[in-house]
């Protein structure tokens, strides 16, 4: 019967069963196909019955219905709609539910409460709903959702689209004929074509193919290729080295191997960081406003005999003013745009929050390969070890000899191009025959006729053991071999040996005479270029780097020494001891040991979750880079976690950032960028906090004092000029700080307290003086009508409007203070959010002087009013540093205003002496715990030194 979705031929009757490549099988040995295979679609629930990775290949393509010509378009089509995209899945948000997200938070509840108190509580004051302040609500609450809205939408489809642009491609046949697709559009049955360089797309079993070598550190943490031939299962994400082949897809999608190990990973939850202090900023200020609203209801009412409506008009003032209604849409405004910016500086955030995070990151475990080191492999001429009167030239051109010039692994490749000219290989001679590595003989040969004399040689090149014991004359040079190759380990160094026979036989199949040792290449991967300047500006901001490798601990000390880096490195083993052991053989405990090196050697993935954990229980904020599938739990874990350029699929799942940049260069100035954003952050947090206070205490206190009723309908006007302003804070021009950034809450619930009171202080003042004094009519001769009523007017029209114009200039100044870390005229501000700040004031002032709004209680002032409260606010805004910097000089502890003249100067100098890694270790006999634990000690001390600088400036 006709194969009904794939078209190809699969009779059986139980007896016999057609191959895919046309031979017939018995069923005496053959296992049968699933039973009513002809008569039914593909199905995973048929498929679980398919060993696809170890029963016989042309069993597995008959049950997957394909044949060597491919799958038809249309059953391609049919099976993707079916089995899904080759992909991790990704979860999709309802766009209308982000949107209403943005009004669905705590500080939103607020306003939404105060909204039903302008329209349902006004009723019973025998008057209509307060429909205009009902309305003004609403809308507030619309324009902060539709610009966090619109702005992370732009920033996260920005985002997406660079994301888009590393989607692994795919060589396919379909129908006959070969097309290129993207990755996620393969099937189960396809047949695709790999070559050396390609990222294996799904998982799948070879078909045809030789010499294949497929690295799958990624996935396995092998750190060798391994060899793969005909009916051998490769997995997704791993990479080819060697050979070129075609292979069946048997797996995509989450049925692949690194998709069931991102399906474990994302069992792995973590809570934002961020999301814990904006819960605990939006509680201190409603702790504000909740308790000056209860003694609103409790006083007013019934001690001050307070006319209904009049008090509810009190709450809503202290409940829309009071409400940082902004704030979650200016925090995620701010992550956005930032995260947009990183990604044009090659770092994708694919976790907003995790911005925040990288700005207070204390350690960077970084790869060796890659990130630190070039990832290339590279022949260190000038270590080059030769024998026999061979001089390096020689044995380079012997080494070239035995390597492929095409189609080569990453040896062969860093051999052939040392040449000065790599056409150089084969120059001269005749290539008779090669016999590329493998792990049993664990060398290369090539056996060449030389065309300068017509001889037939033997070149070889491989393991140094190997090749020594081809040597004719091993006895007499095994002691000095032995010597150079520990010398290349302690350097670093792998080390290759090289030699030559010839064929006397002069057959190309004959036997080589005596192996003659030419020498010893040493191999090593070369640091980048701007990886030892980048560290050193990594602990100049404070941020330690350790290097995690697979690679032997010699290389990773050889790395260290040519970066600058301590070598203080640790095998991995260590990561296993209990801290008792630990403590009985190192003198640490494994948490210090951890803290204090430089890094660890031979490391698996598994141990990089290990290292994460443990410096994280110690109060760091870890930042892991990773690249394979097993790296996943550990990027998962990390505080940020970094995928490299290159990384997997599942790799850049699980982390925080994608860097599209090899280097460590990027991480860094990702870095920078991120303790900009959150500067803006924090200088908003503590405006914010400080803005509820002022709000707060200033109103019910003019109501305690004085039966002052600010119109509520003026606090929204006053909430909208803010909001609209401050939300060009996300662009303000800001100085990322020297060191790792830390919420400090008390602090900034401190200073903003003592800011807010400040400005309480400047309102109630000036309102003593308008409505107790006769000061600004006997001094520059102002009319007071509100004195000159039968009795003293305190809610007199133009009162409202004067008090509303100097909470408008003050509190939207304060921005300038909380910004600023020394005074505020030391931190230039940015271009938009100055225009903002002059627009808004200018509207506030016209609404001062011109406008007679009868329904909100307001009556234009005239200039000469609107002049007294500009000259006032001046002469309040001037102190306001002082006090800024005398709460923090209490909090800190540091009072001497001396030290924070220079603090500016001093905070960006580092003396590489002091600091420097080599220099940190002891030189002398003292314990092993004070050994280990110098370097973090003295990282600490430097950390703290710079954030003793920094609160001077903060």
């Amino acid at each position: 019967m006709a194969d009904v979705e794939s078209g190809s031929s699969s009779s059986h009757d139980g007896k016999e069963v057609t191959s895919a490549n046309g031979s017939a099988g018995q069923t005496g040995d053959a296992k049968p196909l699933p039973e009513g295979l002809d008569k039914r679609s593909l199905s995973m629930s048929m498929l679980e019955t398919v060993d696809l990775e170890k029963d016989d290949l042309d069993y597995v393509m008959a049950c997957l219905k394909t044949s060597r010509e491919g799958l038809k378009p249309d059953v391609a089509a049919r099976r993707l709609a079916k089995f899904g995209p080759n992909a991790l899945p990704e979860k999709k948000v309802n766009p209308i539910l982000e949107f209403l997200m943005f009004m669905w938070n705590p500080l939103s509840w607020v306003m939404e409460a105060a909204a039903l108190v302008a329209i349902f509580l006004t009723i019973p004051g025998g008057k209509t709903p307060d429909w205009e302040d009902f309305v003004g609500i609403l809308l507030l609450l619309l324009i902060n959702a539709t610009i966090g809205f619109i702005e992370e939408r732009n920033a996260g489809n920005a985002v997406k689209a660079l994301m888009d642009a590393l989607a692994p491609r795919a060589k396919v046949l379909r129908g006959g004929e070969w097309i290129e697709i993207e990755a996620k559009e393969l099937v189960i049955g396809d047949i695709v074509s790999l070559k050396l360089g390609d990222i294996v797309p799904a998982d799948a079993r070879i078909m045809s193919g030789k010499d294949i070598k497929i690295d799958q550190a990624a996935l396995t943490g092998e750190s060798l290729p391994v060899g793969k031939e005909k009916g051998d299962m490769i997995y997704s994400g791993s990479v080819v080295k060697q050979g070129e082949f075609l292979a069946v897809v048997v797996a995509t999608g989450m049925n692949t191997f690194f998709g069931k190990a991102a399906h474990l990973v994302n069992q792995t939850e973590s809570v934002s960081h961020l999301m814990q202090i904006v819960s605990a900023i939006g509680l201190y200020c409603m702790a504000w406003i909740g308790t000056f609203v209860l003694l609103l209801i409790v006083t007013q009412w019934p001690i001050h005999l307070e006319n209904y409506r009049h008090g509810i008009n009190n709450i809503l003032v202290l409940l829309i003013g009071g409400v940082p209604i902004a704030m979650p849409v200016v925090l995620s405004v701010t992550l956005a745009i930032g995260a947009h910016e990183l990604a044009q500086h090659k770092a994708i955030v694919t976790r907003m929050t995790a911005v925040e995070e990288l700005a207070g990151m204390t350690i960077l475990c970084s790869d060796k390969t890659g990130t630190l080191t070039l990832n290339k492999l590279t022949i260190d001429q000038e270590s080059f070890f030769t024998m026999d009167g061979y001089t390096v030239d020689q044995a380079m051109i012997l080494a070239s000899r035995a390597s492929r010039t095409e189609n080569q692994d990453a040896i062969d490749f860093a051999v052939v191009n040392s040449l000065p000219d790599p056409k150089m290989a084969r120059e001269g001679i005749e290539e008779l025959d090669f016999h590329p590595f493998n792990p049993v003989d664990k060398r290369t040969e090539i056996t060449y006729r030389d065309n300068s004399d017509g001889k037939i040689y033997k070149a070889t090149k491989g393991a140094p053991q190997i090749i020594l014991g081809l040597a004719h004359n091993k006895n007499e040079i095994e002691k000095d071999v032995h010597y150079h190759i520990e010398d290349f380990a302690k350097r670093g160094f792998r080390a290759l040996g090289i030699a030559v026979a010839e064929v006397p036989s002069g057959e190309p199949h004959g036997d080589p005479g005596p192996w003659t040792m030419v020498g010893l290449m040493p191999i090593f991967d070369p640091p980048r270029h701007d990886t030892k300047e980048t560290i050193a500006e990594a602990i100049r901001m404070g941020v330690e780097v350790k290097m995690i490798t697979g690679d032997q601990l010699a290389i990773a000390k050889e790395t260290a020494r040519r970066l600058g880096m301590g070598t203080n490195i640790f095998n991995c083993d260590v990561l296993n001891f209990s801290d008792q052991r630990a403590s009985t053989e190192l003198g640490a405990s494994v948490g210090e040991l951890v803290e204090s090196a430089d890094g660890f050697a031979g490391v698996f993935p598994e141990h990089k979750y290990r290292i994460v954990e443990v410096l994280q229980k110690r109060g760091h904020m870890v930042g892991m880079t990773g690249d394979g599938v097993n790296d996943a739990p550990a990027l998962k874990r990390a505080s940020v976690g970094i995928a490299v350029a290159g990384a997997t699929d599942a790799a850049r799942g699980a982390s925080d950032i994608v860097l599209t940049e090899p280097g460590l260069s990027v991480i860094i100035h990702a870095m920078v960028m991120s303790r900009q954003i959150f500067q803006r952050m924090k200088n908003y947090s503590m405006y914010a906090c400080s803005v509820t206070v002022r709000i707060v205490v200033t109103f019910a206190v003019l109501v305690w004092a004085f039966r002052f009723n600010m119109p509520p309908f003026m606090v929204l006007i006053l909430a909208y000029l803010n909001d609209g302003t401050i939300m060009t804070i996300s662009k303000d021009r800001v100085k990322p700080s020297p060191i790792p950034q830390r919420w400090n809450l008390r602090e900034v619930f401190i200073v903003a307290s003592s800011l807010g009171l400040y400005l309480t202080a400047s309102t109630v003042i000036f309102y003593v003086t308008l409505f107790k004094t006769q000061f600004w009519h006997d001094t520059f001769k102002l009319e007071l009508p509100w004195l000159k009523t039968p009795k003293p007017d305190p809610n007199y029209f133009q009162l409202h409007s004067i008090i509303y114009l100097q909470c408008s200039i003050i509190g939207q100044a304060l921005i300038f203070v909380t910004r600023a870390h020394w005074f505020f005229f030391m931190d230039r501000p940015g271009l938009l959010l100055m225009c903002a700040f002059v627009v808004a004031q200018l509207v506030a002032t016209f609404i001062c002087v011109y406008a007679n709004w009868g329904f909100t209680q307001i009556e234009g002032t005239g200039w000469g009013w609107a002049g007294v409260v500009w000259v006032w606010n001046v002469v309040w805004y001037a102190p306001m540093d002082l006090v800024k910097i005398g709460v923090r000089s209490i909090i800190t502890g540091d009072k001497t205003v001396i030290h924070k003249l220079f603090a500016a100067r001093r905070m960006f100098s580092f003396d590489a002496s002091k600091h420097g890694r080599e220099d940190r270790m002891p030189k002398s006999s003292i314990e092993a715990a004070q050994a280990r634990a110098s370097v973090h000690r003295s990282m600490e001390a430097y950390r703290a030194s710079l954030q003793r600088n920094v609160n001077s400036l903060d």
